[in-house]
């Protein structure tokens, strides 16, 4: 009796069982659309790259909204999409397959697990010569989401026990105690000969600034406007020679006698700069003929300014300084001096 039982138990357990395999069989067959998502990774550290791969198989006649599965609709806990890529193939039972891929990557520390959220896919059965956005929707299909573990070089639980101590430091020995105060008169003498240097220095630069007398200003402002009338005026780098030495002449003059810094300064600068002393230099002027010198010193030979403009510069350098400081000189037009 009991054997009896047992078999008609068997029986009725592999019956059962038998017509649960053939249902799932039967439920995967019928499925339009399936679905595969793979992760070429389980971890990962800052800074990294995780492929994320959707492969979704459809049987022929049947398509999926692409847009459901855009990178914009990606739920991303933790991570950024930095690229990816998307294909799609014809298997041999006519079957299309999506093959959508994924690069993600994070720049948090703070995310304990980054994680990629489910998503759902629509599709639609189509027929000959019908498109896709005409065809009504016949279901849709669940994309699996997946989990990432965040890694660190760092432990997770570290043992911070060991990095601070209430106990005292072991004394010194006495020989390394001695050595201190010696360690400090070395250092001493060692920084006075760096103090004396920049004392030295500093001197220097002080003798440098000490403005030149004004008879000697005068004496090396005639010089160099009697050089400068000996050159003739005739061809273009005789003009090129004279607009140099005005520019450099000119721009000493407004250092020594009006006390502006005149060799670093731009023709545009020059106002503002004898504005900020009171000088009483023509500043305009001065803006003009600076201007002129440069165009003439750089410019090329088709655009040099002409032996008259090349006289009218030297009158103008003669007027200005006879009028802001070199007393005992006069312009050429009223006479030697």
């Amino acid at each position: 009796m009991n054997a009896a039982v047992l078999g008609w138990c068997s029986r009725l357990v592999f019956f059962v069982s038998s017509i649960t395999l053939g249902a799932v069989v039967v439920s995967a067959e019928d499925q339009d659309v399936t679905v595969r998502t793979s992760l070429d990774r389980t971890a990962m550290f800052v800074g990294d790259r995780a492929a994320y791969t959707i492969e979704i198989t459809c049987k022929r006649g049947v398509d999926v909204l692409a847009d459901d599965v855009s990178r914009d609709k990606l739920k991303l806990g933790g991570l950024e999409v930095v690229g990816g890529d998307t294909s799609r193939r014809t298997a041999a039972d006519d079957s299309t397959v999506y093959t959508l891929r994924y690069v993600l990557t994070t720049y948090r520390v703070d995310a304990p697990a980054l994680t990629i959220g489910p998503l759902s896919v629509r599709y639609a059965v189509t027929r000959a010569g019908q498109r896709l956005e005409e065809a009504a929707p016949a279901g849709e299909v669940k994309v699996p989401g997946a989990t990432l573990a965040f890694r660190s070089a760092l432990p997770d639980e570290p043992d911070l026990s060991g990095i601070r101590s209430d106990k005292q430091p072991d004394a010194r020995p006495m020989r390394f105690a001695m050595l201190q105060p010696i360690g400090l008169g070395l250092v001493i003498v060692s920084i006075v000969p760096a103090l004396l240097a920049i004392a030295a220095l500093a001197s220097r630069r002080e003798r440098r600034r000490v403005r030149r007398s004004v008879r000697a200003v005068r004496h090396d402002e005639r010089t160099s406007l009697e050089a400068v009338r000996t050159i003739g005026v005739e061809t273009v780098q005789q003009r090129r020679d004279v607009f140099t030495r005005l520019d450099a002449l000119v721009r000493e003059h407004l250092r020594d006698v009006c006390g502006v810094a005149g060799p670093s300064l731009t023709p545009a600068e020059v106002p503002l700069a004898l504005a900020g002393v009171n000088a009483k230099a023509p500043a305009e002027l001065v803006a003009s003929l600076l201007a002129t010198c440069e165009l003439a010193r750089y410019a090329p030979s088709h655009a040099m300014p002409s032996a008259d403009a090349c006289r009218e510069a030297i009158e103008q350098a003669e007027q200005l300084i006879a009028r802001t400081g070199a007393r005992g000189f006069q312009p050429s037009g009223r006479g030697a001096p």
